[in-house]
């Protein structure tokens, strides 16, 4: 099979700002960009860019919408239509036809309140492949911050943690650093779950018990990782530069750090997969898609789109 270079990329939730960055992204991108979307509604926001119709080098996969969009406002009946479009898209990077895959954001509540079970794109990607494990890596502001857990409310974190969970994530966050960002002998920081990484047992035991059990377990396998450290002291300029990469706990102790650094122009990379996919840093913006076309900021989009491709089509 002859390799593709082309970069599929999903239009997402339509009544949001994903087609429109992803117009603006694959229109300066340079890149073979195969946009996934209703044909219609993508010639309609081009035009309302001001970006005329058809862009050249891009291609369009046609998926049907179900309904009419109204920029801003939610319709569960296209819900199955944001799905089709993630399908089209890893039935793509499956077959070989597409090389990675990117992906425009998508409104999770939507597709629940349309009696779809949906986690996130990260899960779904995850079942629909059958991918062992998978771990959400953001990158962006010269770092990379990998998650151990991802779309949990707070309290199910630490029972989520457990010593055969980083094994896997910390196997896979290795393995992709070598294989997909050509590093070979990737250093990994590693962060506690507890303030001050539990306080020698006085703030929580899961650091005694857990984490470092496991840390200590994937050095004798050959991984350079060192931790638990406390959270507040890994992400400063003077530990992040021992590190390839930093490994949070959950959600919202790894984010907030790299989206200040990078925001608007961070990516998010799901290792794990049997192809590249990566996504933007932030959600649909239909507050700002209500206001009509023009004012979206496309560069996380744009950033996703040659991340992929810097990755997928690397020598």
């Amino acid at each position: 099979m002859t390799r593709s270079s082309r970069i599929a990329l999903t239009t997402g939730e339509p009544a949001g700002i994903g087609p429109e960055i992803a117009l603006r992204a694959a229109a300066v991108s340079g890149l073979p960009v195969t946009l996934i979307g209703d044909a219609a509604l993508l010639q309609a926001t081009a035009r309302a860019c001001g970006l005329g119709w058809p862009l050249p080098g891009i291609e369009i996969d046609p998926v049907p919408l179900g309904f009419v969009v109204t920029p801003g406002r939610l319709d569960l009946r296209n819900a199955r239509y944001v799905l089709d479009l993630l399908d089209r898209g890893i039935d793509g990077c499956l077959s070989g036809r597409f090389a990675a895959l990117a992906t425009a954001p998508l409104q999770k509540s939507v597709i629940n309140e349309a009696g779809m079970v949906f986690t996130g794109h990260t899960e779904y990607l995850q079942q629909r492949t059958g991918a062992a494990h998978v771990v959400m890596l953001l990158v962006g502001g010269g770092l990379r911050v990998a998650l151990a857990t991802t779309h949990l409310a707070l309290a199910a974190v630490p029972a989520a943690i457990t010593r055969a969970s980083l094994a896997a994530t910390l196997d896979v966050l290795h393995a992709d650093l070598r294989a997909k960002f050509a590093l070979p002998a990737p250093r990994i920081g590693v962060a506690g779950l507890n303030p001050h990484a539990g306080e020698g047992g006085h703030l929580g035991r899961e650091e005694i018990e857990v984490i470092a059990p496991a840390l200590a377990a994937a050095r004798a396998r050959g991984i350079d990782v060192t931790g638990p450290l406390p959270a507040d002291t890994l992400f400063v300029p003077g530990q992040l530069a021992r590190f390839d990469a930093v490994l949070a706990m959950y959600h919202d102790q790894g984010l907030p750090v790299l989206k200040h650094a990078s925001f608007g122009h961070g990516v998010n990379v799901t290792l794990g997969l049997p192809f590249v996919r990566t996504s933007v840093d932030h959600g649909t913006a239909l507050d700002l898609a209500a206001q009509g076309a023009g004012r979206a900021d496309a560069g996380s989009m744009l950033a996703a789109l040659r991340l992929a491709a810097e990755l997928a089509l690397r020598p």
